[in-house]
């Protein structure tokens, strides 16, 4: 069993389950649909919105507050004879001693289970697949030998509306809450008559009315509410002792401005050994369809039974898509179940909702949301279609693109990062090579100012947008900043240039030359070939040291990331993205990775340069001015430090790359979990690297580029099943200590059940394959000329 100090794995239930509630930092987890989304922590702190976290936010969540992850959703129990209340999560009663403690951190699903003064509760929140709301299902079970009068107060803090204006603004924005008790449906009713949806800050606001209603309901019979949070919590008083549950005495407030709660007291009581089964329900429906006794659907124990079930069967019919057997239980347990999970809420969330990504001023990114697909696409490849259709509408006609953008606003910000555009073939291209699905290309989308084209015509001018944004010398213009946003000061005049930039355009033609050959399009195949020939060329004779690639060079045309550089001296991403475009020659490559490990291997993965910038050089940008060690400056940032595993992979560096990419998962990076911090079950943005005193602590979870990568590179690279265009590519590229590996895999409408033999502990080569006991002479699979939905495929390594 995989396990710390705080908690363990259960493979089986495919849960983590905390122990202990006094976490490093709040451990979070997601519960979400395709518009309703919450995070959830393992003490019910979190927020939840309805299509836009910053637009549409419908619960508070303070950042930065004392204690930790405040507000949340909170139920607490009072029993009348002592006067003791606390809550069925841990916070916000912090002082409560629990006989039992536990937190199961599930798929879509959060479960917390106390033991206290004989009272057993146990809580699941949880968001139904197909409702705009969530649903906080709940048991008490007396425990001692003596009947139980308590008193039941659930509560949570609402903001409705933009939660940047909210946090900016909130002593006007409070004036336009209206909240009333509707007897019918037995549910506090909330809204708001004013919905500021713009980013900026302006006396100028548009008129527009919040669409929505917000119903909160208990199952069981409501003794008392409130709406006024003042009123609830008391004054010079917090969450963890509102003068309502202290007094016992709710309210009855119903406001029509103020800060908003939405609070219900229910009486109940529990002969010993009897369990209470009984559920919090909190709908969201737009103002013009509602009918508010609705809610009186869900309070059913058939429907809320129903839409738990279906949550699980969603999450086990995902995972059915990509299943494996290792001779690491790590590697398992990551690829089966968390890996998937994270790069699910990924593509969801992007960076957008988070514990450290409030979702308040970037909007969704262009980049993140082509990359974020690459673990979605085998699964719902229809919501990825959908998804790149909507995204291509940012994409302006001659190929630039908004670097991010806000799905209800429609505005976003141009920022000219040079890599943006490129994305989006990047994007096209892998979610052609997993569906086989071409027509996406004849589909029609508007530019962002005006005109439309086919997807392919997209596709197309952002490459060529790239091309032209080159130097006389022929290397991409770095601009405001490449993938490395921090780089933001080496070219603001129009002549800095990126080395890392260029090799990913390069990767981008090298694939953009497969796909259209794949086509039979002659005339861009020859066009983007010789484009990549000259590329090669040009950063060849100008960026190799060498010992490693050049970073970039600044306006000035000095060099950035040279040998003799005293800090910023070498950077990862040039090295590692040299070997994945295939621009530099073998020898080079050996060499570049060989200086990567030299210089930048830690005990936590790959670090993103070193050394890291301790002097200000405002000729290189932020990251001179990030701590060094941390983040950008020297941090091992996972994300880069996942693409050193994939060159080092194709590279035949296997032993290397597994090597760094065991070090990379979390269960390892986080072995000092105090000082690790971050949930052990997820990747983090980044661990501090030993530049730092604080090296190994993680942060920024969840809500990372690392996750889809480590995933694809997990499947597709080391275990060697990649989608191309013709077929499932089979190359493994395995420990040698490995003799098998087992492969169920969903792919164009198969499942492919595929052995993997080692018997001569080889790393890598495939000596033969076979499909249903027939030989097969290629390694690229293509199950459609197969007859039958499964297909059994084995598979025999070999050095000969």
């Amino acid at each position: 069993m995989l396990k710390n100090k705080y908690g363990y794995f259960d493979a089986k239930k495919r849960e983590f389950v905390i122990t202990d509630p006094r976490t490093p930092r709040p451990w979070f987890n997601y519960m979400w649909n395709d518009r309703y989304a919450g995070l959830i922590s393992h003490t019910g702190g979190g927020f939840s919105y309805l299509d836009s976290p910053r637009d549409n936010r419908l619960t508070r969540m303070r950042y930065n507050s004392l204690p930790w992850d405040r507000p949340g959703r909170y139920v607490m129990v009072k029993d009348t004879e002592s006067g003791e209340y606390w809550s069925l999560s841990w916070a916000p009663t912090l002082n409560v001693n629990y006989d039992l403690y536990e937190c199961h951190h599930g798929m879509g699903y959060t479960r917390i289970i106390t033991e206290y003064k004989g009272i057993r509760g146990e809580i699941t929140y949880f968001v139904p697949r197909d409702e705009t709301g969530e649903i906080w299902k709940i048991s008490l079970t007396n425990l001692s030998e003596r009947p139980r009068n308590l008193e039941i107060y659930a509560f949570t803090e609402l903001l409705m509306g933009n939660a940047l204006n909210d946090l900016i603004n909130q002593p006007n924005d409070k004036h336009f809450t209206d909240i009333h008790f509707d007897k019918e449906s037995q549910s506090l009713v909330a809204t708001r008559r004013y919905w500021v949806l713009n980013k900026k800050v302006s006396v100028i606001q548009p008129n527009i009315d919040w669409k929505y209603i917000l119903q909160f309901a208990s199952t069981l019979d409501v003794s008392g509410f409130d709406a006024s949070l003042d009123t609830f919590i008391g004054k010079w008083r917090s969450e963890a002792n509102p003068l309502s549950v202290e007094t016992g005495e709710m309210h009855h407030t119903e406001i029509t401005a103020g800060d908003p709660v939405a609070a219900l007291q229910s009486k109940v009581k529990l002969e010993p050994g009897n369990t209470l089964d009984f559920s919090i329900l909190m709908k969201v429906s737009e103002k013009e369809s509602a009918k508010l006794s609705d809610i009186n659907s869900w309070k059913s124990q058939t429907f809320i039974e129903g839409k738990l079930s279906a949550l699980q069967q969603y999450w086990q019919d995902y995972f059915s898509v990509l299943q494996v057997e290792t001779p690491d239980e790590k590697v398992n347990t990551m690829l089966n179940t968390w890996n998937q999970y994270q790069a699910a809420v990924t593509f969801d969330m992007a960076r957008n909702s988070g514990y450290y990504h409030g979702g308040l001023l970037f909007g969704t990114g262009m980049r993140d949301q082509f990359q974020d697909i690459l673990g979605m696409v085998m699964v719902e490849p229809e919501r990825v279609r959908k998804r790149l259709l909507n995204a291509l509408q940012f994409q302006f006609n001659d190929g630039s693109t908004l670097h991010n953008f806000f799905k209800l606003a429609g505005t976003g910000e141009r920022t000219r990062h040079s890599d943006t555009p490129l994305w989006i073939p990047f994007g096209l291209i892998k979610y052609f090579s997993e569906t086989g699905d071409a027509s996406i290309f004849e589909e029609t989308v508007p530019y962002h100012d005006e005109g439309e084209g086919t997807v392919c015509e997209h596709m197309v001018r952002a490459m060529d947008y790239a091309i032209s944004e080159t130097t006389e010398r022929g290397l991409p213009r770095i601009m405001n900043g490449d993938w490395n946003d921090t780089l933001d000061h080496i070219g603001p005049k129009g002549k800095g240039e990126t080395i890392w930039g260029a090799f990913f355009l390069g990767y981008i033609l090298k694939e953009a030359v497969s796909f259209f050959d794949f086509r039979k399009e002659t005339v861009q195949v020859k066009k983007y070939s010789q484009a990549y020939k000259t590329l090669t060329k040009t950063i060849n004779d100008l960026a190799w040291t060498g010992t490693w690639y050049l970073r970039a060079f600044r306006d000035n045309g000095q060099p950035v990331g040279t040998p003799e550089d005293d800090q910023g001296q070498i950077f990862l991403n040039a090295q590692t993205w040299s070997v994945i475009s295939g621009m530099a020659t073998p020898e080079r490559g050996n060499t570049a990775l060989k200086s990567c490990l030299d210089q930048l291997e830690t005990p936590y993965g790959m670090q993103i340069c070193r050394p890291a910038y301790h002097r200000i050089d405002d000729t290189v940008g932020l990251i001179s001015r990030c701590v060094p060690g941390k983040k950008e400056n020297g941090a091992v940032f996972n994300h880069a430090s996942a693409w050193f595993v994939l060159a080092a992979l194709m590279n035949g560096q296997i032993e290397d790359a597994y090597r760094i990419y065991q070090k990379m998962l979390p269960v390892n990076s986080g072995t000092d979990i105090d000082r690790y911090e971050t949930e052990p079950y997820v990747f983090s943005e980044y661990v501090t690297s030993p530049e730092h005193p604080t090296q190994g602590q993680a942060s920024h979870s969840w809500l990372t580029g690392s996750a889809v990568w480590m995933l694809y590179i997990g499947y597709g690279y080391l275990l060697g099943i990649r989608p191309v265009p013709g077929g499932l590519l089979i190359d493994p590229r395995i420990p040698a200590d490995w003799d098998k590996v087992n492969i169920t895999r969903k792919f164009r409408g198969k499942t492919l059940h595929i052995r993997i033999h080692n018997p001569d502990r080889v790393n890598m080569g495939v000596k033969s394959m076979t499909v249903n006991g027939q030989s097969h002479d290629s390694q690229v699979l293509d199950p459609e000329k197969y007859d039958g939905r499964e297909l059994d495929v084995e598979v025999r390594l070999s050095d000969e």
